[in-house]
């Protein structure tokens, strides 16, 4: 009984270790402007980008920071700036994925960052996904923010080269496009991004 007794309260502070190591390893993390953050989006569209790009992660944004606070800038509806600690938690299972330029960004790209911020915040999300600046997806932002630096991350890519054939793509498609599914359109997905070699993974949880 003794025996039973020591490898249970064993394999409490084990448990406890562990949870005390992770929380250290999130606290260890220092946001920098230019970060690009990724999770698993809880909206009703994010299983079908999933399945589309063959990745865990269907939602992004880019750390800026305001006031000497870190913020995620996002498209949402509208475009806007969340306080970071909410953006990471508010994913599924409170997972992220946070990721920096393998050459860090001058004192200049980051302010061009920050002033292009302002050229999209209040845009409405793009729920078609076009390529255009009316309207805005959050790989997109992300994206064409660091085009403005002269920063490509990754190749953009054309609809119709994703994942189609997944009954949840196929009911989303159906649902934005009817009929007339516009295989040509250019796009960028948090995939590709995700993926791409210019970039370091700096922290996770």
């Amino acid at each position: 009984m003794q025996s039973i007794r020591v490898t249970t309260v064993s394999k409490i502070a084990y448990i406890l270790l562990l949870g005390l190591l992770i929380s250290a390893s999130a606290l260890a993390y220092e946001p920098q402007a230019g970060d690009i953050v990724f999770h698993t989006s809880r909206s009703s569209q994010s299983q079908a980008v999933q399945a589309a790009t063959r990745s865990p992660y269907s939602h992004m944004g880019i750390i800026l920071l305001r006031h000497g606070k870190p913020y995620v800038f996002e498209a949402v509806q509208p475009v806007k700036y969340t306080p970071l600690e909410a953006w990471l938690n508010r994913g599924q299972d409170k997972h992220y994925v946070v990721k920096r330029l393998q050459s860090p960004l001058s004192t200049a790209a980051i302010s061009r960052l920050q002033q292009e911020a302002a050229n999209y915040e209040g845009k409405p999300y793009d729920l078609t996904f076009e390529w255009s600046d009316h309207r805005i997806y959050c790989s997109e932002l992300v994206w064409k923010m660091f085009q403005s630096v002269n920063i490509e991350l990754a190749p953009l890519s054309k609809l119709g080269s994703f994942n189609l054939d997944s009954p949840v793509v196929k009911a989303k498609l159906k649902e934005r496009y009817g009929a007339r599914i516009p295989l040509n359109e250019p796009v960028i997905s948090p995939a590709a991004i995700f993926e791409s070699s210019l970039l370091k993974t700096v922290a996770e949880r």
